[in-house]
């Protein structure tokens, strides 16, 4: 049974494109309706009958039919077990029966499959299951797979490179043979109509056929003004070339305008380049999650252990786990104790004790000890595979950012094309002779002012330098769209650790118990926590280090699990036992906590983890360990809510501690103890009522509810992952610069804007000029090469207005 399907789409270039499938898919009969996500590239189908749903070549060819294509993966792996050609025909047959399957190829002769498929329908797992199913079994070696997405994408971003780099360098020679006499073979308007012709048609063929595609579905968008403005300029320059007699006729010298075509499509390119460059980037998170899998796991089979490939491993089979170790599914500790590094789920630097009956996660390391674990969740029950699955729906339902320029533009192509379809047939009717040279003049005239270069810089020209300003700044913007939509942030969601605070445990303080100062009691600390692994021993090493204590090594060490550590260490020339941990350590030596007093309490409720220290069997001093605020933290939160933005903290800390946090960073809402899944529905709540979401974070936790806000912007001193699955990193890791990324936004809208309106003045002004009102009055007609000035001085002054923003302060 199939309710609804999710197919990858190519060739979408705007929003009209995603416009023009979903009124499409609707058409065919059997899908009840369809919606298509333009920037993450997707269409879901939904079927009516899902115990009959459509054939999905039947939609594929459907969306092939309106210009675009489906990006199918085409996976080859191993089969073993077959011995003849019925063999073979039943494997291709089960393949086959796969919804979402489109090719299948069978060899005997090398045991192999090549499965051409759609990866958002249909995947490995699916394959194996079927081929086991008819009694055969499929294997892919780790060496075997290929990310072909990613080999698809960057074979994309070589062939625009190379259509880009030819078109500047013959765009360059058009426009100096144009400008400067000194080169007369350059000059020769033949050569620069030979030179302009590939640029036109070949380089520029996907503006072509995209406006193309526009228009059979009575659209139009930023491709139709590049398609028009160049074509009526390479039009009119072929015109003037072989056939200047026309020109001469009416009184006018013929000109060019071969500079004018191809300088166009030359800078709309090395856009569309910049572009691709970013784009394209959605599956980085995944992969980078992905590379978190183990791909083995060491189980007890037949009362052996033996090392498996993971998608061998069994709901209730027992695995054995190292120290250092990655462990490789979810389950329960059933022997064993050790301390746990979680924070790509939690988010959390401190690691947890894990003993008998906890349960553990895929994807988390093991630190100090070993035990054994009995398989709960495993493949895509884990919370690990769990988290993929959450960040791949994220990145698939942003809703698209509908450009200013585009929705302009919509409304302005038709109007300038029905002028200057309204000037050709009043001047050839009513004209003076030659009425359909003059006609035809003006026509030209009218198209050439409203020649799109203007229009299409207006947005990348403040874009690019826009997200200059931001790398200077520390803020790299992956996507153009966060740019402009940042501008209209209304609240903003911060994880605590790593973005709030720094993200590593600290010593606040040194709390003496008895006549030794805090100094000695740090050093002696220091010195037998030397060979510890655990962060709160390498804290107090680390704030030794930091206020030159000098640290000596520990006669004998041992650590506790669950504990501490005992060591013995140096004090005045004689070994003194020292114990370090928490209270029930010491309780267990002996040692009595009662000279400790209510410190537990008081430091806890400070969000601050106490570590007791005793020397010889007698209480010595207690080190406040916390999360510290980081610098600048306050201030940035004190201005974001100047700014009117709504400051919200999302941790998997305990309430009391988040409590104290927000209470000290001046945060009213804050949600505690939750999971990746439950930032992901904070997110959603928030976006749920109708405001526009940032949400701020730096670990692999963090990135569904990332690629889930409209906005996500990731500290860039935190993991790859959550990196990749952002719109916007700060390098500097500070708040402050997201308080910069809203300002800068704000500039970068407003300089968009003032483009907008100068490339539209000069249209204004200059097309009933053009359509040659001055000439009812006695005044002249436009000639074209004024036109192409007025075009030219439009785009200089859209460029001049955008370089202002590299002197405007954040």
């Amino acid at each position: 049974m199939v309710s609804k399907i999710d197919i990858p789409v190519t060739g979408m270039t705007c929003a009209a494109c995603a416009a023009a499938i979903e009124r499409t898919l609707p058409k065919i009969q059997g899908i009840k309706s369809a919606a298509v996500n333009f920037p993450a590239e997707r269409a879901t189908a939904e079927f009516a009958d899902p115990d009959n749903p459509v054939p999905l070549r039947t939609i594929v060819e459907a969306i092939k039919e309106e210009g675009y294509g489906v990006a199918t993966v085409r996976m080859d792996f191993a089969v073993r077990g077959m011995t003849c050609a019925a063999c073979v025909g039943a494997v291709e047959r089960a393949l086959k029966g796969l919804y979402g399957v489109l090719d299948v190829t069978v060899n005997l002769a090398s045991e192999r499959a090549s499965v051409e498929y759609v990866p958002t329908v249909v995947g490995f797992e699916d394959f194996k299951r079927v081929i086991a199913d008819a009694g055969y079994s499929a294997e892919q070696s780790a060496g075997e797979f290929v990310d072909r997405e990613k080999a698809r994408r960057e074979r994309e971003y070589a062939q625009l490179k190379k259509q880009f780099i030819i078109s500047a360098v013959i765009s360059t020679a058009i426009m100096i043979g144009s400008m400067f006499h000194t080169v007369p073979v350059l000059s020769n308007w033949y050569l620069l109509f030979a030179l302009a012709t590939p640029v036109q048609f070949w380089t520029g063929m996907r503006f072509h056929t995209a406006a193309f595609s526009a228009l059979k579905h009575g659209a139009t968008n930023m491709n139709t003004l590049i398609s028009v403005g160049t074509n009526a300029a390479y039009g009119y320059s072929v015109a003037a070339t072989f056939s200047p007699g026309l020109f001469v006729a009416g009184g006018v010298m013929p000109h060019i305008y071969f500079d004018t075509s191809a300088t166009i499509i030359t800078l709309i390119l090395m856009g569309r380049l910049l572009e691709a460059r970013a784009k394209g980037k959605t599956s980085e998170a995944i992969r980078k999650l992905m590379g978190l899998q183990a791909k083995t796991a060491t189980v007890l089979r037949d009362g052996v252990e033996r090392e498996i490939p993971i998608e061998e491993v069994t709901v209730g089979d027992i695995v054995f786990v190292r120290p250092g170790g990655r462990i490789p599914v979810d389950g329960t500790v059933v022997e064993g104790a050790s301390t746990v590094d979680e924070s790509m789920l939690t988010g959390e630097s401190l690691p947890v004790e894990k003993g008998a009956g906890d349960t553990v996660y895929s994807g988390t390391v093991n630190k100090a000890g070993s035990f054994r674990l009995r398989a709960l969740k495993v493949g895509r029950e884990t919370a690990l595979a769990q988290i993929i699955r959450l960040v791949e729906e994220a990145q698939g339902s942003k809703a698209p950012i509908q450009r200013l320029a585009d929705t302009i533009a919509s409304i302005f192509v038709p109007i300038v094309i029905g002028i200057a379809a309204v000037t050709f047939v009043l001047w050839y009717v009513l004209g003076p002779q030659p009425s359909f040279t003059l006609a035809l003049m003006n026509f030209i005239a009218v198209l050439i002012i409203a020649c799109p270069c203007s229009l299409g810089l207006a947005t990348p020209t403040a874009i690019m330098v826009g997200t200059g300003k931001g790398a200077e700044n520390g803020i790299l913007i992956r996507d153009a769209g966060a740019l402009e939509l940042s501008h209209r942030i209304q609240a903003v969601i911060l994880d605590k650790t790593g973005t709030i605070t720094k993200g590593e445990p600290e010593v606040v303080d040194i709390i003496p118990v008895g006549e030794r100062t805090a100094a000695e009691l740090l050093r002696i600390a220091a010195s037998a926590e030397k060979l510890s692994e655990h962060p709160l021993g390498q804290a107090i090493v680390r704030k030794a280090h930091d206020r030159g204590v000098a640290v000596s090594d520990p006669v004998r060490f041992v650590a506790v699990p669950g504990g501490g550590v005992k060591a013995q260490v140096p004090v005045s020339g004689e070994l003194r036992e020292v114990f370090i941990g928490n209270e029930e350590l010491l309780r267990k030596e002996g040692i009595d906590t009662a000279a400790f007093g209510s410190l537990a309490e008081t430091i806890s409720a400070e969000a601050k983890t106490p570590v007791f220290m005793a020397i010889d069997s007698e209480a010595a001093a207690v080190f406040p360990i916390a999360d510290t605020i980081k610098e600048g933290s306050l201030e940035a939160i004190r201005q974001l809510r100047e700014m009117g933005i709504e400051v919200i903290m999302l941790t998997g800390d305990h309430k009391n501690t988040a409590r104290a946090i927000a209470r000290e960073v001046g945060i009213e809402t804050f949600f505690a103890e939750v999971r990746p899944e439950q930032k992901v529905e904070v997110v959603r709540k928030v976006k749920a009522e109708r405001k526009v979401t940032a949400m701020v974070g730096d670990g692999i936790n963090d990135a569904p509810a990332l690629a889930e806000a409209d906005v996500g912007i990731a500290i860039g001193t935190g993991t790859d992952i959550a990196i990749e699955a952002s719109d916007i990193t700060l390098i500097k890791g500070y708040l402050k610069s997201v308080v910069d990324a809203v300002r800068l936004s704000k500039l970068t809208i407003r300089t968009i804007k003032q483009n907008l309106f100068w490339a539209f003045f000069y249209n204004i002004v200059g097309i009933p000029v053009a359509a040659g009102v001055l000439y009812l009055f006695g005044g002249p007609l436009l000639n074209p090469m004024i036109a192409s000035a007025a075009m030219a001085f439009s785009s200089v002054s859209v460029v001049s207005n955008s370089l202002r923003l590299r002197g405007k302060r954040l």
